[in-house]
């Protein structure tokens, strides 16, 4: 281990590690889920879905060793949120202008996917992705860690820890619960579902609270017991109070991987005859879009978490960024091979950073826990929503910190800072607020006569994310 992953020399341990690597997982492990929800129209137990669940866990896990092995960084990567969701309109498009059942279109519209991480192998092979890192300006990245910061508590407090009920939903925290006028109109408001968001408050603040005092007090892995405690709260509550069996969903769990139905439906299942009836102006544009978004959403992840572990210099740029790039190409290549959409680096890495991880052993360890979630993914089911959102909102507020090196009383800096921070937790994408960060930027010079101190890949990543914003097509 010492050999493979240096962990003296990152200043750390093999447990530190992974703890890092299972906090990491169990603030992630909704994905494995979620995704095939997502792309599948909530068909569950489908032959698409378990084809979906199983590419999931396979992509992931490949993409996590390429990065612990590769460029021995403690970031995870599985099926971005927001991209997934993207593909799922792409494939319902698709199907409506073709006339394809949905499964023929998924499966044309992976060969989009294919062709985004091959173009991202060559780009990071050329180090081209690694230019575009160096081209942010200084005072942009050092507003990424901050502003993804919001973006976790937004994601924790906001949209994380749903709630449905007989009056429809979700129901979430803070617009439901801490938005409503009064506890009275919250429960009118809710119905059925009110004593469940109760018990989802209680479970994510005591979460947390238990965190931040483990936390204070040097406990090794603060983060991963308070995930566990909140856990133990919310399965108390609902024997206790809701009268539910949180373990239900166990008893009729099948642990047997549906591989059969991956080898029929999304395993190299590419339909290039389905392809070709999609315009070529069509896939060229769902190729940039799915790049750039993917491309800055990886970048910024990798900036802002890498930053607030003290992996980057004063330039603000991190060792192995080109290996660190190169796990999400492979990745997303053998997300489309298997059968999901595009494999990123997921902000919720950084809530193993904050339990000790620094290098990739943590990401070992997660990779290895999706691996094994084709078996026991049931078993990770079981962890409530409500207690990775404290671990979401914990990390988010440490990741608030950044913002003391950035200049306020510079302009240049102030603005796509401040502008960052309220559009990344709004828009939810890493990606389109860095692009927003940048164009202010690039503005603010040339409009203030420093238009030399733009760089010409800065100036055509903000004409490209320009062209983004504002064609109609």
């Amino acid at each position: 281990m010492e050999k493979i992953f240096k962990l003296k020399e990152n200043g750390t341990t093999v447990r530190t590690e992974i703890v890092a690597g299972l906090t990491t997982f169990m603030t992630m492990a909704y994905i494995i889920a979620l995704n095939p929800n997502l792309l599948t129209g909530f068909d569950v137990g489908s032959a698409l879905w378990n084809g979906v669940f199983l590419a999931t866990c396979l992509a992931s896990a490949l993409a996590m060793f390429v990065m612990a092995f590769l460029a021995n960084k403690p970031f995870c990567l599985a099926p971005g949120m927001g991209l997934n969701s993207f593909f799922a309109v792409v494939v319902a498009n698709i199907a409506g202008i073709t006339g394809m059942s949905y499964v023929a279109s998924f499966q044309a519209a992976l060969i989009i996917i294919l062709i985004e991480g091959i173009v991202f192998l060559v780009l990071s092979v050329l180090n081209v992705r690694e230019k575009i890192v160096e081209a942010i300006p200084l005072g942009v990245r050092l507003g990424i860690a901050p502003a993804i910061g919001l973006m976790l508590m937004n994601i924790g407090l906001g949209s994380n820890a749903g709630v449905y009920s007989d009056k429809g939903g979700p129901f979430f925290v803070m617009r439901d619960f801490f938005g409503a006028l009064t506890a009275t109109a919250a429960r009118d408001s809710m119905g059925s579902g009110y004593s469940q968001m109760v018990l989802q408050v209680v479970t994510m603040f005591v979460g947390l609270f238990v965190i931040v005092l483990l936390a204070k007090n040097g406990v090794k892995g603060a983060v991963l017991i308070g995930m566990l405690a909140a856990s133990v709260i919310y399965w108390i509550g609902s024997f206790a109070f809701l009268g539910a069996n949180p373990f239900a969903s166990l008893a009729t769990a099948s642990f047997l991987p549906p591989f059969a139905d991956m080898a029929a439906t999304t395993l190299f299942k590419f339909n290039f005859q389905g392809f070709m009836d999609i315009s070529w102006f069509t896939i060229v544009t769902l190729v940039i879009t799915f790049c750039m978004i993917d491309m800055f959403d990886t970048i910024g992840t990798l900036v802002g978490t890498a930053s607030r572990a003290g992996m980057v210099d004063k330039q603000g740029r991190m060792p192995n960024m080109k290996e660190a790039l190169l796990a999400d190409a492979v990745g997303t290549v053998a997300g489309a091979c298997t059968g999901t959409s595009t494999v990123t680096t997921f902000v919720e890495s950084a809530s193993g950073v904050e339990a000790g991880g620094r290098t990739g052993l943590t990401a070992l360890t997660c990779g290895v826990l999706f691996l094994a979630c084709i078996f026991i993914a049931p078993i990770a089911a079981i962890i409530p929503a409500a207690a990775t959102s404290a671990a979401l909102i914990y990390v988010g507020v440490l990741m608030l910190q950044g913002l003391k090196n950035v200049n306020f009383d510079d302009m240049d800096q102030m603005v796509p800072v401040a502008l960052m921070l309220i559009a990344m937790p709004i828009s939810s994408s890493i990606g389109h607020a860095i692009g927003i960060g940048l164009i202010s930027y690039t503005v603010i010079k040339v409009f203030s006569g420093k238009a030399k101190d733009v760089s010409v890949l800065t100036y055509v990543i903000s004409a490209l994310f320009l062209v983004k914003f504002f064609l109609i097509v």
